[in-house]
């Protein structure tokens, strides 16, 4: 590291840590995002990270959960420091957590890192170890490099670390490579090392069975098919249920796409003809060539696994960002789960309770058991009923011939998400209920009952709790409601500049498209109704009207972002409140003209309008 690089640094430690400023500029984005965190998790930069390697017995339990993870990685590992050694460089792999699983390097060096902690059984994720490579690479999904004083703890600053982090074909973080080194010794290629070992790894994880699936090959220039570079899509059916990050890049999509995409949403061919090798059209309207694996047509071992249920929606594009509060909110939703208890998520839409009821599906089960989630909203009223619990063969009119057995049964063995719980009819209500009670199911048509196991998260945008809504039971609310977890509204954040910052770096992160400082003022200060959902879309959005290489300016905006907003909260920021409550006024009484059109029928005149029932609902008291 050169002298005015660690000055700089410096200078931006003295800034956030003595005088509380955000040393934008001076370091990273992704360096003073990090510091942000550690600081809103009560470290404190001068204290020794208090953190102590697992018991033996502990750490062989979690090497053994990790051995294929181990076994894969491992020639990379050799191969990494073979090359590194002369810098007296050390080489780690952790898992997906961040605990070091091998720690690879020279005896000189192992003392020094002795000092810090940097040895098998070692947690090395933010919450323990502040700002580092390893920790930080996890957050923000991606390739980073800290360097000496940019670790958040001083005693750390001996080092320069660079992580990148391993992607298994379902675009879930499998662990994190890093190569780590002494601060005062320049370590030029580190980071594109580390890439080329991270590159390897992965691609030994496609070398799975993927059974009556489709494997493609995918390459911007045909000579290159064969090589590291390689684009390798996974389709069961027309779906797409595995992918490579070359590939993702390739075609302008982010890990967040898989298990959501079709092939003729991304490829102007017929699925069914294509054989061999081909050239053809994406959905970015440029030319690919496409193979054909027809002997390596491969699924994932397990059902379970076929069609993996992705964490993150539009909504951040990869792995979701959790702010500390909400990783404690994590945590304990979690051990409540564990424990065989319900959770309920409140906040408003687009807050993300799906995105954290997925990562709490991903926590107790691995991915590898079902997900089922219901919109209670979104069922009508007559159907809902048949909808969750299933019926026999004749139950009513316009039955399927041999009957199916409902949504609640497909969740056995893992979790129900109901979402907007607060809109379920109170008939439903009291059948679910008795399924939470007894832990079995009773088709409609006097079926014989059948048990299920499942765990229950529930999510609502109203303010349930007992006593406040007249059609809701508050048996089944206490049944539901073990844990309440309350989501905050986008406007809520306190750094929203940073989340959108931190998005950006999320949905574009191969692509060199640069968020001008006056557009993102606009968009931190804009107040978000639609909250994340809006947020990631509007991002997604931009991205793609910039193209790679392109810039974003204030120009480039939506109108709204230009002009006065006429939220609650601008209103409260000095906008003409009449405006506002001009605005409210008609939108209700669109709702009630809608209601009276369709004889008081909610569900219709939700479905008329386009919003949800709770909307109405909660617009008309």
């Amino acid at each position: 590291m050169t002298d005015s690089a660690l000055d700089r640094i410096q200078t931006a430690r003295h800034r956030f840590f003595d005088q509380g400023d955000a040393p934008r500029g001076l370091v990273p984005a992704s360096i003073l995002r990090s510091w942000q965190r550690c600081a809103g998790l009560g470290l404190s930069e001068n204290a020794r990270p208090n953190v102590e390697p697992l018991p033996a017995t502990a750490l062989r339990e979690v090497c053994q959960k990790y051995e294929e993870l181990r076994r894969i990685s491992l020639p990379e590992v050799r191969a990494l420091y073979a090359d590194a050694h002369a810098t007296g460089s050390i080489v780690i792999l952790t898992a997906p957590d961040g605990m070091i699983l091998e720690a690879l390097g020279s005896a000189n060096f192992l003392d020094k890192a002795a000092r810090v902690s940097l040895r098998p059984g070692v947690p090395w994720n933010e919450n323990h170890t502040g700002t580092n490579a390893i920790g930080t690479a996890m957050i923000e999904g991606r390739a980073i490099e800290v360097r000496g004083p940019e670790h958040f703890f001083a005693p750390h600053r001996v080092l320069s670390c660079s992580a990148v982090p391993i992607i298994d074909p379902f675009g879930k973080i499998a662990g994190v490579l890093d190569l780590s080194g002494e601060s005062s010794v320049h370590h030029t290629h580190a980071l594109g090392m580390v890439r080329f070992a991270v590159d390897q790894i992965e691609r030994r994880l496609f070398k799975r069975d993927f059974p009556n699936c489709r494997v493609l090959r995918v390459q911007r220039d045909a000579g290159l098919f064969g090589t590291a570079q390689e684009g390798i899509l996974v389709f069961d059916g027309e779906h797409l249920v595995a992918a490579n990050r070359h590939a993702l890049g390739m075609l302008n999509l982010v890990r967040g796409d898989i298990g959501r995409r079709e092939f003729s949403e991304l490829f102007d061919a017929r699925f069914e003809s294509l054989q061999g090798e081909a050239s053809l059209r994406d959905h970015l309207n440029k030319t690919i060539f496409v193979r054909s694996d027809e002997t390596a047509s491969r699924k994932p071992a397990t059902t379970a696994l076929a069609r993996p249920v992705p964490i993150a929606d539009s909504r951040i594009g990869s792995e979701p960002v959790f702010g500390a509060q909400l990783i404690s909110e994590l945590d304990r939703a979690e051990r409540v789960l564990r424990a065989g208890m319900s959770v309920l998520l409140l906040g408003e839409t687009g807050t993300g309770k799906e995105v954290f009821a997925r990562e709490l599906h991903r926590r107790i089960g691995g991915g590898r058991t079902p997900f089922v989630a219901v919109n209670c909203a979104g069922l009508p009223e007559s159907l809902i009923e048949s909808e969750l619990f299933g019926y026999d063969e004749g139950a009513f009119t316009g039955a399927k011939r041999h009957g199916t057995k409902g949504l609640l049964r497909e969740a056995d063995g893992g979790v129900l998400f109901l979402d907007e719980i607060g809109d379920m009819p109170l008939a439903a209500q009291t059948r679910l209920l008795r399924v939470l009670q007894e832990r079995e199911v009773a088709p409609l048509g006097g079926g014989k009952p059948v048990k299920v196991d499942f765990t229950v998260i529930a999510a609502t945008n109203r303010n349930l709790s007992v006593g406040t809504l007249e059609q809701f039971r508050s048996d089944l609310f206490f049944r539901i409601a073990h844990y309440t977890v309350n989501l905050p509204a986008l406007r809520a954040y306190p750094d929203r500049r940073g989340l959108i910052e931190t998005f950006w770096a999320r949905l574009a992160p191969d692509l060199a498209t640069r968020l001008d400082a006056a557009a993102l003022d606009l968009l931190a200060g804009y107040d978000w109704p639609g909250n994340l959902r809006q947020l990631t879309g509007t991002l997604r959005t931009l991205i793609a009207l910039a193209g790679p290489g392109g810039g974003i300016g204030v120009q480039d905006l939506p109108a709204m972002f230009q002009g006065a907003s006429s939220s609650p909260s601008a209103v409260a920021a000095g906008a003409d409140p009449a405006i506002g409550a001009e605005l409210c006024e008609i939108t209700e009484r669109a709702m009630r003209q809608a209601l009276d059109k369709h004889a008081g029928n909610v569900s219709a005149a939700a479905r008329s309008l386009g919003v949800s029932r709770s909307t109405l609902y909660r617009r008309l008291g």
